[in-house]
């Protein structure tokens, strides 16, 4: 797997480059600091499977930018990376079909588990965003969480696995213990039909639930 990293701060590119190969050590990663260096890169190289940029770097709105990525590289998955957490444009980007957003100040446990949920075929959606009604892109990439076939439990327990944290910090989020989290995934997984939480998250974005 081959994965472009687009970003002005060589300590960010470096840091995202570190977690990504410690989620999948078969990944080859390149670097630009520029769109113009990103452009270029991506007119050479044409197997690459996950571009992830700062859209703040765009200097033409970022629909322009994506739809540009898209004809010169319809196969690869883009996600972006920004310094804002403003909702409204979150829910602005993901409707444009990227794989994912996720905000620079994210936490480094929530990050890993973005980045593999993403690797491995889901769409990340950050948690500021993730019980809003979210427009759904040509794609139907994203979809408006209903909820309607979990228990409130099983619902705020897929929230929290969709933010990549562990059993340990659901459990102290929801003020049970680890036990009683294993319960509620287990009963979400057969409510989803499912064998395990990656497939819970992009099951349940599939059916509109997250």
């Amino acid at each position: 797997m081959k994965v472009l990293i687009t970003d002005e701060q060589s300590l960010f590119r470096d840091g995202l480059s570190l977690r990504l190969q410690q989620i999948n050590d078969d990944i080859s990663l390149l670097q630009s600091s520029t769109f113009n260096e990103m452009y270029k890169i991506l007119s050479k190289e044409k197997d690459i499977d996950i571009l992830i940029f700062d859209i703040d770097l765009a200097e033409l709105n970022a629909a322009e930018v994506i739809s540009k990525i898209k004809t010169l590289m319809p196969n690869t998955k883009i996600i972006t990376i920004s310094s804002s957490e403003d909702t409204r444009n979150i829910k602005k980007i993901l409707s444009f079909g990227v794989k994912g957003y996720i905000p620079k100040r994210l936490d480094s446990n929530v990050l890993s588990g973005a980045l593999k949920l993403i690797l491995d075929g889901g769409t990340y959606i950050p948690p500021a965003v993730l019980n809003q009604t979210i427009t759904k892109d040509s794609n139907n990439n994203i979809f408006s969480p209903l909820k309607k076939n979990l228990t409130n439990r099983q619902s705020q327990v897929l929230d929290l696995i969709a933010q990549g944290k562990s059993n340990k910090q659901i459990a102290y989020d929801m003020g049970v213990s680890e036990a009683t989290v294993k319960l509620h995934i287990n009963a979400l997984l057969r409510s989803l039909k499912v064998n395990n939480r990656t497939q819970a998250v992009i099951t349940a974005q599939k059916m509109g639930l997250i």
